[in-house]
């Protein structure tokens, strides 16, 4: 929503200071159709260029994120921790084997059940099993455990981050285009230097118009753009990143409350639960 409203601020405050000055909108508004599809059809074209079919829906994805915001709320921090407490109690209590039954049909399990937003998250609740997993095949070293975690964290993020690098070489390029756009201008005048003064000067303005929208597309639209679809991936990051402080702490031998504090630190400062307001959601599980 705020970026919606930024973008209808910034071009109202562009274009009204235009008018307000005196300028007139007229010859702008007739050269515009054209410039706009030279600059961003050369713009999809170099992006089209740049990256996969993958890329380019990851990318056209990636706008729903600008305009939704982050996936994860308070909430969400707390039904996962919530999760993650049963699960590493329960390992502790009675043995890694206690919790195969929930993490081999997730589910089918009355811990994930009882979290309907963790298990539609295949993502999370994937990695989840799969760790746990690998715990009840003694594979239980949490500096190796760790060190795997964090391989495949910095993998994934890096491969979210990738739609907001892709807008953001569209940006570092829209400026050159632009000027592309105002050279062909200059161009189609120089064809008709033989018109009077006021023709010309209306021609020479058009041209001008592309190297005006290459800079305004490129640092009022779409780098804004990529800065936040690439704040909003960051901070989801930190939904999966509490799930591995969660399993290595566990796997040091912490008890399952400080296990899940460790996770709890993990979530953005916005949506961070309180100390009490965590053990209040953990004591009241009901968990068949």
């Amino acid at each position: 929503m705020f970026t919606l409203a930024g973008l209808g601020f910034l071009l109202a405050c562009v274009f009204g200071s235009f008018i307000a000055s005196g300028g007139a909108i007229g010859p702008l508004i007739a050269s515009m159709p054209f410039e706009l599809l030279s600059i961003l059809g050369a713009a999809i074209g170099t992006f089209l260029m740049a990256n996969s079919m993958h890329d380019i829906k990851h990318t056209i994805g990636g706008f729903k994120k600008v305009l939704k915001g982050p996936s994860f709320k308070k909430a969400d921090y707390v039904e996962m921790l919530s999760l993650l407490y049963y699960l590493v109690k329960l390992a502790s209590s009675k043995g890694s084997t206690a919790v195969e039954p929930h993490i081999e049909k997730p589910e089918s399990s009355s811990a994930f059940a009882a979290f309907p937003k963790v298990l539609s998250n295949r993502h999370a609740t994937a990695m989840i099993c799969d760790y746990f997993r690998m715990v009840g095949m003694n594979v239980d070293d949490p500096h190796q455990i760790d060190d795997l975690m964090a391989r495949e964290l910095k993998k994934t993020l890096a491969e979210e981050l990738h739609p907001s690098h892709a807008l953001q070489s569209m940006s570092d390029a829209l400026p050159a285009l632009g000027i592309v756009a105002a050279v062909l201008g200059v161009i189609k005048t120089m064809s008709k230097i033989s018109e009077p003064p006021a023709v010309l000067g209306e021609m020479i303005g058009g041209a001008l118009v592309g190297t005006f929208l290459g800079v305004l597309l490129a640092y009022g639209v779409v780098a804004p753009i990529s800065a936040r679809l690439s704040a909003v991936v960051l901070e989801e990051s930190k939904y999966y990143e509490l799930i591995r402080a969660v399993i290595v702490a566990h796997l040091h031998g912490n008890p399952p409350q400080v296990s899940i504090e460790s996770g709890r630190k993990m979530v953005p400062n916005e949506h961070m639960p309180s100390f009490a307001e965590l053990e209040a959601a953990v004591q009241n599980l009901q968990i068949s």
